[in-house]
């Protein structure tokens, strides 16, 4: 948010217990800016969730949090969304799995946690601005209103994860590590100058609210085991399998195949159909992807009023590929200019107008190069 810089403003810093939340924060206040840190109760039984600082929501985090804080010299306190978190992050998440879909829990809870909740409860106690430690930036557009774009390092851009924002929510947005040209270790050795205990601690990387990282294992625990064929592309059974939703489009690794295929190259999961409980594998090849409709858009400012050309992103850590995009009904329907894999639904898609956010959408169907017919999302 640069234009936040203009004046003093009263903002609430989201603290997961890391480093980059910290860092922001710092800044943040650094800038002159009235700044209260704030984390995230996001379990009601934190115990259960993993140790070894690898989190964003267990106890040491908290602690991690508040301590930084103090040194910042800010005030501090704990908030519970615990049961807010679990209706719209890890029950969402199961059920899209169930539904034979791949979501992405961590847009969820940009989404409805930390831009909702967080934010709406912000601006009811009187606070301008919610800050966070994502690297990318907010900037003020010609009319006056708020555009997000791509950090100013493509290495460590997140812009992906908050493409679900939208123009009001941009408006009280604070991204004060977006516009760094500096590597991570740079952030980690600002950390440590500022006297921030959490400079060394390692990134997380893994679902928060998934224990020991065990994605399978903890939807088999809440949806049960179920078995069913894996069937090559025929239709023909080649193995079997504990549960549909064990499996996303593109795997490789973990299929449990028992004999090779007969050109001898490796298999991929191409579909999943958890209403008859069945998994499609195939060649690599067959994952190639022209086309996608997608629904849920979510714009960061006013929706594309015909058809254009944009490049878009598929995945949190993935490039970019250009495409063709339009609106019709409130399904966005997009055409790839080159195929791409691995395209699943569930996933988000997230168009760009060079490095400005455009929207976002989840992914229904995708159409396949080789059979040119919809793969629904079961």
């Amino acid at each position: 948010m640069t234009e936040t810089s203009q004046r003093p403003l009263r903002v609430l810093a989201a603290m997961s217990g890391g480093v980059d939340s910290a860092v922001a924060a710092a800044r943040a206040a650094e800038a002159g800016h009235d700044v209260t840190g704030v984390h995230l109760a996001l379990s009601a039984n934190p115990q259960s969730f993993r140790t070894g600082a690898r989190g964003c929501c267990t106890i040491e985090d908290s602690r991690d949090a508040r301590r930084a804080a103090d040194v910042i010299g800010i005030p501090f306190y704990v908030w519970d969304l615990a049961e807010r978190f679990r209706e719209d992050v890890v029950d969402d998440f199961i059920a899209e799995y169930e539904a034979g879909r791949t979501p992405n829990p961590c847009l969820r809870c940009n989404e409805k946690i930390k831009f909702a909740a967080l934010l709406d409860k912000a601006l009811a106690l009187g606070f301008d601005a919610v800050c966070t430690g994502h690297y990318a930036t907010v900037v003020r557009s010609g009319d006056g209103g708020r555009e997000l774009h791509r950090a100013s390092d493509m290495a460590k851009d997140q812009s992906y994860v908050l493409g679900v924002l939208d123009e009001k929510q941009l408006a009280h947005a604070m991204f004060p590590l977006g516009d760094t040209l500096t590597t991570k270790d740079e952030i980690r050795a600002e950390a440590e100058r500022r006297g921030l205990a959490v400079a060394k601690k390692p990134d997380s990387h893994d679902i928060c609210f998934i224990a020991d990282g065990d994605t399978q294992g903890f939807l088999a625990s809440r949806l049960g085991t179920a078995e069913g064929d894996i069937v090559d592309e025929s239709g023909t059974k080649i193995g079997t399998h504990e549960g549909a939703f064990g499996f996303t489009i593109g795997q490789r690794k973990g299929l449990r195949i028992g004999h090779p295929a007969p050109d001898g190259k490796p298999r991929y999961v191409l579909d999943i159909s958890p209403v008859n409980n069945t998994v499609t594998v195939g060649p690599a090849e067959s994952l190639d992807v022209t086309a996608l409709t997608a629904i849920k858009p979510r714009w960061c400012g006013t929706a594309p009023a015909a058809p254009g050309t944009y490049t878009a992103q598929l995945r949190a850590h993935g490039g970019e590929t250009e495409v063709m995009a339009e609106l019709v009904d409130g399904t966005l329907h997009i055409t790839f200019t080159e195929p791409v894999r691995g395209v699943a639904p569930g996933q988000a898609v997230v168009l760009y107008d060079g490095t400005r956010v455009v929207g976002s959408a989840t992914i229904a169907t995708t159409v396949r190069r080789e059979t040119a017919s919809a793969a629904a999302s079961g």
